[in-house]
């Protein structure tokens, strides 16, 4: 009787087993979706606290807005002037992060961000840069 499990036992042994592997799946997905670069631990980037202080940039915003789109950056950022509305990584309207972090941050990534340094060109990381920080 006390080695023997009933059939509402297992039932539920199941049906625990499914949920864990479920919230599992849902974990690895949505930190695969958005990276999971080494930084801060918490989920947080930088970006999330620098205000812009650099006014010099070399990068084309019009052409930067095409990378904002074509990177997925508005899949995990908000960012009003790419009509995205992203919530996994910080808020670029509130962050306004300055040129120089926004290549820093695109190029080697941090907290949640992956590096995209082997996705996009160098110019086309100046450019996203020159409209992130532009907005």
């Amino acid at each position: 009787m006390f080695g023997r499990v009933t059939d509402t036992g297992r039932t539920r042994l199941v049906r625990r087993a499914f949920v864990l592997a479920v919230l599992a799946a849902a974990l690895a997905i949505a930190v695969a979706g958005c990276g999971g670069g080494g930084g801060g631990g918490d989920g947080t980037t930088e970006a999330a606290t620098t205000t812009s202080t650099t006014g010099a940039t070399s990068g084309d915003a019009a052409a930067g807005k095409e990378v904002f789109a074509s990177a997925g950056c508005g899949g995990c950022h908000t960012l009003s002037a790419a009509g995205s509305s992203g919530s996994v990584g910080p808020n670029l309207d509130d962050a306004s992060p300055s040129y120089d972090h926004v290549v820093t941050q695109v190029t080697n990534g941090g907290g949640a961000m992956p590096s995209f340094k082997n996705d996009l060109t160098e110019q086309q990381i100046q450019d996203v840069a020159a409209f992130v920080s532009g907005s």
